[in-house]
């Protein structure tokens, strides 16, 4: 069975970013009728927390995108000093004693005599007197693994063939001093345990995944099948990480995108494929294909979300709307034609407070100067509300004879007047909608 999971640290918000991993792990595990597994990578301690767990869960709620199962890491944390133990004792967990100076002097050494920074693996020649010394010093180890110098080499679903000389790559540090479990290793132990066949996740992770790939073998574990997407960039090729806490899947909520409209983006961008509204994740299931991604970094422009969301929009039956318009005050027997009206001139749904607004209490007529004497005598020919679907020819019937006015300069000066815009829906629509008219005093 495919088995696949999203892995986010409950250290902050998730972003865009986060949401294009979550969402093609979720899509691959839903199109083969799998599992996905939301698993909370919360061993850092001191920056995880309840309420960014939380926050995490609400987004992917938000969207749609619901897990079989909730794996936290610290709860494993015996499962991870077990693994860690066999790893010992299968001579491939080292401890070392390097302070971050010390190694920083040994990188820049190593550049300064051309070459490449990778950990010299001093910490395997230290005997038991030496480590004792370094304790007494004050000094705590922490635990490297020991990678085979070889190629490590996979197909990647998305970027093809990978080839990586761990010689070029240091040995990983999976414990810290304070004991802490770091990703490298904590990932390769839950991956391996809770039985992951497919892996999506950011190109910046290539070489950590061949350093896992190592860890999973020397776990006895069987290998996911791996692929790495390409990085988001700004809509002019920019990096985004700076702005990423503005484009929080948050953000994007409390500030009206609909996430039909942030879905349809994220299953289609960087791929051949172009990016068109779709209403359900069955459907983005549906045509979803890693072998469509590229590799290229991908360009994304939060813009692009509006006109998605006025689709979606239009899109969505009065069901779904029906306690929100409710809310407003529309009154029920006005409610489903107040949607009708209104949704085809909405970008968010939080739109829809305006035009009540205008419905209700009545528009700031606007009303040219050229057109202020017509626009005076035409409300007298207006009776009260309420209206009907008649109302609007029947009233125009009569400034026309009235006036003699036709055609745009009858129409868009009672438009004006009445709504306040110069576009908008029908009027014949929007005329049994009207609760107050302003322009009547004009």
């Amino acid at each position: 069975m495919t088995t696949t999971r999203f892995a986010p640290s409950p250290t902050g918000h998730i972003h865009v970013g986060n949401l294009r991993t979550a969402l093609m792990n979720y899509l691959i595990a839903r199109k083969s009728g799998g599992t996905f597994i939301l698993r909370l990578d919360d061993t850092d301690r001191e920056r995880s927390k309840q309420e960014y767990a939380d926050g995490i869960q609400r987004d992917l709620e938000w969207l749609g995108l619901t897990w079989d199962r909730v794996e936290r890491q610290s709860d494993r944390l015996d499962r991870y000093a077990e693994a860690a133990d066999a790893l010992r004792a299968g001579g491939k967990l080292y401890e070392v004693f390097e302070s971050p100076t010390e190694l920083d002097l040994k990188r820049k050494k190593q550049l300064n005599m051309g070459k490449p920074p990778v950990y010299d693996r001093a910490g395997l020649n230290l005997s038991d007197a030496d480590k004792d010394r370094l304790r007494a010093e004050g000094r705590t180890g922490y635990w490297r693994f020991l990678l085979d110098h070889e190629r490590i080499e996979w197909v990647d679903g998305i970027l093809g063939d990978i080839s990586i000389d761990a010689a070029s790559v240091s040995d990983p540090v999976l414990i810290r001093a304070d004991g802490q479990v770091l990703y490298t290793f904590a990932s390769s132990v839950d991956d391996t345990d809770m039985g992951v066949t497919h892996i999506v996740r950011g190109a910046d992770h290539v070489t950590n995944t061949a350093t896992q790939i190592q860890i999973i073998r020397a776990l006895d574990g069987t290998l996911p099948a791996f692929a790495h997407h390409s990085l988001l960039t700004g809509a002019q090729g920019e990096e985004l990480s700076k702005r990423l806490g503005a484009l929080s899947i948050r953000e994007m909520r409390e500030s009206g995108i609909a996430p039909e409209a942030l879905l349809s983006m994220m299953a289609r961008l960087g791929s051949s494929q172009p990016v068109a509204l779709k209403m359900s994740l069955d459907e983005l299931a549906e045509g979803f294909d890693l072998s469509q991604f590229g590799a290229s970094p991908t360009r994304f422009d939060a813009d692009d979300l509006l006109p998605l969301t006025r689709e979606a929009n239009q899109a969505r039956p009065f069901a779904e709307v029906a306690e929100r318009i409710a809310a407003l005050g529309v009154p029920a027997d006005l409610a489903e034609r107040f949607w009708r009206v209104a949704s085809q001139n909405i970008t968010k749904l939080d739109d829809l407070a305006g035009w009540w607004e205008i419905f209700s209490n009545g528009a700031e007529p606007d009303i040219a100067p050229e057109d202020a004497e017509f626009i005076a005598q035409a409300m007298t020919l207006l009776p009260p509300p309420p209206y009907d679907d008649a109302s609007w020819a029947t009233f125009t019937a009569r400034v026309k004879e009235a006036t003699g006015r036709k055609g745009k300069p009858l129409f868009m000066p009672l438009r004006k007047a009445l709504t306040g815009q110069a576009h908008g829906p029908d009027m014949a629509e929007v005329m049994p909608l009207l609760q107050v008219v302003r322009a009547r005093g004009a």
